[in-house]
């Protein structure tokens, strides 16, 4: 069976929704319109507009409704930012630049920061070598001083988990949480499984607020394993690719071609 591959943000979201574990954990996410973002601003004050397809942060937008500041409403996408005076011109600000395809807004959740960067953390889970669901990494994404995205390939600094978590718990709280992250990209996956069974592995970025609670922001059904590779412990990067190689036809023919190689230049016992 070929690796599933899910691109609408809006469907792996209603999924999760079904969940009355994890439903508690997704920020508020709508279909974007004019109302829509007038009611969402006026809720939550802090939206994300982001294109219900798309990757490495490309085209989300952070929108603000400022009620103490001369400008009303603020929007930033990349490293640009934008001030207006009215809802009206806010709106049409955004749809100059919005491509014409679906978009979505969610509920900004407010980062935990280090070194006053915000962060948030990729949780990795991919069916192991016994067909089970396994958490196989986590690292931290460091956003770009200037910009609103984490992502590595917008210009994040993929960081270790500890080192984010330092200033925010000691290093026993530290391996808790981390434990208890796990078992949520389990839960995560297994959720995701019961609408998509194709699925092999599933990249969770997750936002945690300043009461430590995890959010889920996005899950991506094509992650970057590479992102891994830059941690210290190398264990991490081999598991993750060994758990990959089992479920590709590439992997498996990699596996095939090595094996045959070793076959090939093993002495015969008689030498």
């Amino acid at each position: 069976m070929a690796i599933q591959r899910v691109l609408s943000k809006w469907a792996k979201t209603n999924v999760l929704l079904k969940s009355k574990t994890l439903s508690d954990h997704i920020p508020k996410t709508v279909i974007f319109n004019r109302s829509a973002l007038s009611s969402m601003l006026s809720d939550y004050a802090m939206v994300y507009v982001k294109p219900d397809r798309g990757t490495f942060g490309n085209g989300v937008m952070r929108v603000e409704k400022k009620n103490r500041s001369q400008a009303a409403f603020r929007f930033q996408s990349g490293a640009n930012a934008r001030v207006y005076n009215s809802f009206d011109e806010l709106y049409h600000g955004i749809e100059r630049v919005r491509p014409k395809k679906t978009y979505l807004i969610q509920h900004g959740i407010h980062l935990l920061q280090h070194r006053k960067r915000r962060f948030d953390l990729r949780v990795m889970v991919q069916k192991n070598l016994r067909n089970d669901w396994e958490t196989t990494g986590i690292i931290g994404r460091l956003s770009h001083p200037a910009k609103i995205v984490t992502n590595y390939h917008s210009g994040g600094t993929v960081t270790p988990f500890e080192t984010l978590m330092s200033g925010h718990l000691s290093p026993t709280a530290q391996a808790e949480y981390k434990s208890r992250l796990r078992k949520f990209g389990l839960q995560i996956a297994q959720q995701l499984q019961t609408r998509y069974p194709g699925l092999k592995e599933i990249g969770v970025d997750v936002a945690i607020d300043d009461k430590m609670k995890p959010w889920i922001l996005e899950v991506n059904t094509a992650p970057d394993p590479y992102i891994f590779r830059k941690l210290r412990d190398k264990s991490v990067s081999r598991k993750i690719f060994r758990y990959r190689s089992a479920y590709t036809t590439t992997g498996r023919s990699i596996i095939r071609r090595s094996r045959i190689r070793r076959l090939r230049t093993k002495k015969p016992p008689y030498l």
